[in-house]
């Protein structure tokens, strides 16, 4: 009883995730709006997911998880991230702390700060909030990071291990993107997928995941046949694999780069990217790279901006965390 009951909760919060609306379009034929695929609520799901086993993983003994989030600078829109991974955090029960560096840290500092950390056995978790100043080497300071406490999944062997479809840590903003699909039902299976946008941290991993085999070891193949699209792709050419494309993710930053005529009636659209514009009165808003208001009335399903990817990307940092506490706990029993 207990097991049908849960079933009917889950099946009750999908659905409340997942709003479609009607609109009446030019020729006066009323037509289905895009199922809006709520990532905040679908978040909020997932951090009480994560409250229940970590409490059952302490109550077991272990000490709670751990995350240190090191930021240097003093750039308003990092601290803002940074604020949100560690109230998603202490929600869960993973014991975070900000670790605040000036400006003018030197690159060795950093490095012997997150060496240090390395060597906590009391640290499950590391990351380094981006970008860092511009004196240091982005790639050498992710590299520090000890791979089983890279949580952001940035380091070289987490990223090949990725790509040879091994188990590892994975880039949360690309595992939001996968969990997503997952929790929301979307067929992937054979499908043609479009990513635009090839970042080694968005991009790219998002479409190795979509074309990997389901049948590997990670468990996160999608099936998908991918086509990867970005800034140098002529435009008719975005244009066209878009409208054959039966998945769009976009993630380049470029606010309305993906609009209605690009995309294929009941495509599913994920929209990654994220920028702050100013409007003609001086008023500032989030958007993405669709436009939201346009492409919504013809495609299936569609993710907002903001309360779509971006909830869900802190969430799966949090899986991330506890994936590493897990793991740690395995090599130090071996």
């Amino acid at each position: 009883m207990r097991q049908i009951l849960c079933q009917y909760v889950f099946s009750s919060l999908l659905k409340s995730t997942m709003r479609s609306h009607t609109y009446i379009d030019s020729l006066g034929s009323a037509r289905m709006m895009a199922q809006v695929l709520d990532g905040k609520a679908l978040a909020k799901d997932v951090k009480d997911e994560l409250k229940t086993k970590i409490q059952n993983w302490v109550n077991l003994g272990h000490r709670a998880p751990s995350l240190r989030c090191i930021i240097v600078g003093d750039d308003p829109a990092s601290h803002t991230y940074v604020r949100n991974k560690i109230a998603a955090a202490k929600y869960v029960g993973i014991d975070a702390e900000t670790i605040k560096y000036d400006v003018n840290m030197s690159e060795v500092a950093l490095i012997e700060a997150i060496n240090a950390l390395n060597a906590d056995d009391e640290v499950d978790g590391i990351l380094v909030q981006l970008p860092v100043p511009q004196s240091m080497d982005e790639r050498k300071v992710c590299n520090t990071v000890a791979p089983e406490k890279d949580v952001d999944g940035f380091h070289i062997i987490n990223v090949g291990q990725l790509s040879l479809d091994m188990p590892t840590i994975v880039p949360a903003t690309a595992l939001a993107v996968i969990e997503m699909l997952k929790r929301f039902k979307i067929e992937t299976f054979g499908r043609d997928a479009v990513v635009v946008g090839r970042s080694k941290n968005v991009g790219m991993p998002i479409a190795m995941m979509l074309h990997s085999d389901k049948k590997h070891d990670s468990g996160l193949g999608m099936d998908a046949t991918v086509t990867i699209c970005h800034r140098y792709t002529p435009k008719e050419k975005l244009d066209f694999y878009c409208r054959n494309a039966d998945i769009i993710v976009t993630a380049t930053g470029i606010p309305s780069l993906i609009k209605a005529d690009m995309v294929k009636p009941g495509a599913t659209v994920i929209d990654v990217g994220i920028t702050r514009v100013t409007d003609e009165v001086g008023n500032t808003k989030l958007v993405g790279d669709v436009d939201y208001e346009e492409v919504k009335k013809i495609a299936g399903a569609i993710t907002p901006v903001p309360g779509g990817v971006g909830p869900m990307t802190v969430a799966m940092l949090m899986h991330n965390t506890f994936q590493a506490a897990q793991n740690l706990r395995d090599k130090n029993l071996q």
